[in-house]
């Protein structure tokens, strides 16, 4: 049995990790663009210099040797045929697989601006966020700059922002939403993340978009436009707006996308019996640990073990700026009036939960992630909150062990 395993990354590699488990003889082979394994997750921290390339990567150093996976690197598959079960490589390699799992990602996303073309790119002044190249990029330049804009304000962005402060630069980070964060955090909680990052020397323009951008003669930039008539004086502009996930080399292979990616179903199976997916290259849940996930269910359907990829919480997310610690999941406001709001507060510690008719939809702690395991015992066990007769944050783990006969949790005071 011979698996190929395209994507180096959370999904690719926790894939082929977990097909060796299941396999002890089979032959795996991984193939990926990038030339060695590292988290995009902290990226940032090598932009910083915080972490060098050793200190990005997520993998033992024997990691290939250990699980016996031959590994191509530098090599971006170009085509697939599901008829023949192989794959092409950029240069002219063609593979057959008896088993295929794509963990190829995704890129970043350049909008179509006025001014924002690929000649400009080119010239090395506008950059996305999603790769060791571009940090690498990034990095080396950045020093070099002294008007440096971060167009938006998602996780990526706030990533790179992190990066330049600690580099000792001044960007000014543009996002359409009111703040930062907006898909993980509300008002308040991203409002702690603002000021730390003001005291370091950013600055913020929210509820604005980027109109266009200008550049000189030599295709240098030299300001950007937003949508308001704002001009801001710019010779490198980072865009982390968005992600398109990589699906290019499928255009002909009759393997089902649509306009976020990849099609799988609940075990990352595709419309072709033998190719699996996982990850960022669908477009749905560009979560690491989601993506880890994926790939092992993947996986273990891949090898005969079925499971299924269920009980995600959709959009959480944890982060670390400034030494502020936080989690999000799921909605960071009450959708309506319908939804009800708790809110704890203590010092720097803030806890939220949005619930309805007793199931949780939305969540943050910051500062004080102490109870983010209740947290998830009460989301895992869908625990219907509106009958804990107790303040919802004044659970704890001795909670769990009132059981009924029925074994249904309660709660003191809820009979």
């Amino acid at each position: 049995m011979r698996y190929i395993v395209l994507g180096a990354s959370a999904a690719g590699i926790n894939g082929a990790k977990e097909l060796r488990k299941c396999n002890p003889d089979a032959e795996i082979l991984m193939i990926a663009k990038d030339q060695q394994v590292y988290s995009r997750c902290i990226l940032h921290h090598y932009v910083s210099g915080n972490r060098d390339e050793e200190g990005i990567c997520f993998v033992e150093k024997d990691f290939f040797t250990r699980y016996r996976i031959d590994f191509i690197r530098g090599t971006a598959c170009v085509s697939l045929d599901g008829e023949k079960k192989t794959v092409t490589l950029e240069d002219g390699q063609e593979m057959t697989f008896d088993k295929l799992l794509i963990a190829t990602g995704a890129s970043s996303f350049l909008p179509p601006i006025e001014g924002l073309d690929e000649n400009l790119n080119q010239a090395g002044d506008v950059f996305g966020f999603r790769n060791l190249a571009d940090a690498k990029k990034i990095k080396e330049l950045a020093a070099q700059k002294k008007h440096i804009v971060v167009l938006g304000g998602g996780l990526v962005g706030v990533d790179v922002l992190a990066g330049l402060l600690h580099m000792g630069k001044q960007p000014v980070l543009v996002e359409l939403a009111g703040h930062l964060l907006s898909k993980q955090l509300d008002k308040r909680a991203a409002a702690t993340y603002e000021e730390a990052f003001t005291r370091k020397g950013a600055a913020f323009l929210f509820g604005k978009g980027l109109q266009r951008v200008v550049s000189d003669a030599q295709g240098d930039l030299q300001e950007v436009v937003l949508q308001d008539g704002t001009t801001l004086p710019c010779d490198m502009l980072i865009v982390t707006i968005g992600v398109k996930a990589n699906i290019e080399f499928l255009k002909n292979s009759k393997i089902e996308t649509d306009r976020q990616g990849l099609v799988i179903d609940v075990h990352g199976q595709t419309s072709h019996p033998d190719i699996y997916g996982a990850g960022d290259v669908t477009g749905r849940s560009p979560i690491w640990p989601n993506a880890v996930k994926e790939g092992i269910i993947a996986a273990r359907a891949m090898s005969g073990r079925e499971s299924e990829m269920k009980d995600f919480f959709a959009s959480k997310a944890t982060m670390n700026f400034e030494g502020i610690p936080s989690m999000s999941l799921g909605l960071p406001d009450a959708a309506d009036d319908s939804f009800r709001t708790e809110i704890w507060e203590e010092g720097k510690a803030y806890k939220k939960i949005i619930e309805k008719e007793g199931k949780i939809y939305g969540a943050i702690l910051q500062g004080d992630l102490s109870y983010a395991g209740i947290l998830t015992q009460l989301i895992s066990h869908k625990i219907d909150v509106s009958r804990v007769k107790k303040p919802i944050f004044s659970i704890d783990y001795s909670d769990f062990f009132h059981l009924k006969d029925n074994f249904e949790f309660y709660y003191e005071g809820e009979e």
